[in-house]
């Protein structure tokens, strides 16, 4: 197996593991999708970098159903997958800690947002906009949480991998 393989198997086996511990983990918003967004599209120097984790996220969704804000989901996925290709490109504790979360952030900004645009449930005011993003700030905390937690896992996974492997080139495949 060449070096090149040897690394996407590695990023995609960390990513599959993480993808499936969505079916173990039970608190709202605790999840490594954004993790899983930032890791791919920092380590795969290619349009994988965007058809990997989103196969991931998609398999996972299939099982848990899809909602009337997948989009706002996926989109803002794919702005994390972006922030990953953008600003974790030579992975570091830094850049990894600021990314994932920016990534929690934006996700909380865009998904909201859209909850609030499209669900009915608030006024159309910037009372009823208040009211949405307070109304999340308990699931924003899992977000946080789980998308530092589960980046510091999956690129150290990494680097201890190719530390052992003795390979550190990013994904060309």
């Amino acid at each position: 197996m060449t070096e090149k393989n040897t690394n996407l198997f590695i990023v995609i086996a960390l990513i599959a593991i993480a993808a499936f511990s969505r079916f173990f983990i039970g608190l709202p918003n605790f999840t490594p999708v954004l993790a899983i967004a930032l890791f791919g599209g920092a380590l795969i120097k290619n349009k994988l970098a965007y058809v990997i984790p989103i196969v991931a996220m998609f398999i996972t969704d299939a099982y848990f159903g899809f909602h009337s804000t997948m989009f706002a989901v996926y989109g803002s996925f794919l702005l994390a997958i972006w922030m990953g290709r953008k600003f974790v490109s030579k992975p570091n504790a830094k850049n990894v800690a600021v990314t994932s979360i920016a990534s929690a952030v934006q996700f909380f900004i865009i998904t909201n947002f859209f909850v609030w645009a499209t669900s009915g449930i608030y006024t159309y005011d910037f009372a009823g906009l208040t009211a949405c993003y307070t109304a999340a700030i308990p699931f924003f905390r899992n977000t946080l949480t789980s998308s530092m937690l589960f980046s510091v896992l999956m690129f150290g996974s990494y680097a201890l991998a190719n530390k052992y492997s003795k390979s550190t080139v990013a994904i060309e495949a």
